[in-house]
């Protein structure tokens, strides 16, 4: 019996990648290993004698987790269960516990408990779940966007109709001014709706783009008066503008775009705040071509200061006709328009936004590898 203890005691030992050690009834470390020390940076010496709830969270302390776990573990057979841990240097690391109750002759005399550092593991599962939403959300707007050019392409065909009608009315001999003044009105309602119909094919990504090959950070450069001008004169404008490279793209379009977000940004904060425009290069996957390999993107982001979005809010702020204004302060469709311009151009964009730490709106448009013939 001495000797197999002997040899339990050299294999606990011998195990790096686990900590593994014993706590009595009450949680206090009664034993310690080398993969103890490994993972969270205590020697034997230092840790013994302490409570096991010095490597949980000040979050776990408060809501009384390590007792929680204790009284599980002797009630029920078995703890298991994945959470933040903290090192000795303070750092944290995704943990997989698994306690274990200890009973001599129906007493508890203490616990076993196992530890394993999955931090790796973990942090590979957050990165596939974000991909899986952004590529549904990819998805979504993909059919959402056909849906509205089918729709933009009928609505532009009745609008021409619509107009033709009205040229032939202005120009029939004897039409009195009330007449004029009446198809004038009519002439610009069919012009807001041959504008509305612009920015849907913009988003279903029906409308022709103008591309040309520039340098990205003279053409944000060139206009910037423009959107300092956009934030108005209660809120701070701020640019940080890095070194990007060189795009294909639609001026115009781009410039719109821009102008979008940053009207979006001016509007979200009321009560004063800032909006940053700041460009820099990113490397890495479109979310709405997963399985193509990672390459660099020219990335524009406006930010601004105000009250953010819940994530639901911002999932679905791509979509047309989708917006968080009163009515008659947005159409929802200029983050439409945004989307819409980047998927033509190749590109993506994304919103970052939590409730109370504003919102990111970044824009991402490939970058030309091949700078020659730049205008």
């Amino acid at each position: 019996m001495e000797d197999e203890t002997r040899q339990l005691a050299l294999l606990i030992r011998s195990v790096n990648d686990y900590a593994i050690y014993m706590l009595d009834p009450q949680g206090y470390i009664r034993s310690w290993n080398p993969g103890g020390e490994r993972i969270k940076g205590y020697a034997e010496a230092e840790i013994v004698g302490s409570h096991f709830s010095r490597f949980f969270t000040p979050e776990d302390i408060a809501t009384r987790l390590p007792h929680r776990a204790l009284d599980a573990a002797r009630k029920q057979g078995k703890f298991e269960g994945e959470g933040w841990r903290v090192r000795k240097d303070g750092t944290r690391f995704w943990a997989s516990v698994v306690i274990d109750p200890i009973w001599r002759d129906g007493e508890l005399i203490g616990f076993a408990k196992v530890t394993r550092d999955v931090t790796e593991r973990h942090q590979a599962q957050l990165r596939l779940q974000e991909a899986q939403a952004q590529l549904a959300q990819a998805q979504k707007n993909e059919a959402v966007g056909k849906l509205t050019l089918g729709l933009a392409h009928d609505f532009n065909n009745l609008l021409a109709v619509m107009v033709n009608c009205l040229e032939l009315i202005d120009l029939r001999p004897g039409a009195d001014a009330r007449t004029h003044e009446l198809v004038a009105v009519a002439q610009r309602a069919a012009d807001r709706g041959t504008l509305l119909t612009r920015q849907l094919l913009s988003f279903g990504c029906g409308h022709p783009m103008a591309m040309e090959r520039r340098p990205l950070d003279a053409l944000l450069q060139a206009s910037m008066e423009l959107y300092r001008r956009a934030c108005g004169g209660h809120l701070s404008f701020h640019d940080e503008l890095g070194q990007t490279g060189i795009v294909d793209v639609d001026c115009g379009q781009l410039e719109a775009a821009i102008l979008n977000l940053i009207v979006n940004a001016r509007d979200a904060c009321r009560d004063g705040g800032s909006v940053r425009l700041r460009s820099s290069i990113w490397e890495g996957r479109s979310p709405y071509a997963p399985d193509q390999p990672p390459r660099a993107y020219a990335r524009i982001e406006v930010a601004d200061s105000g009250p953010g979005m819940e994530a639901e809010v911002a999932a679905r702020a791509f979509e047309p006709f989708f917006t968080t204004k009163t009515v008659g302060q947005g159409s929802g469709l200029g983050l439409s328009q945004v989307f819409g311009f980047a998927t033509q151009s190749g590109g993506f964009a994304i919103i970052t936004s939590e409730p109370g730490r504003g919102c990111i709106v970044a824009l991402c448009l490939p970058l030309v590898t091949e700078q020659a013939h730049v205008q």
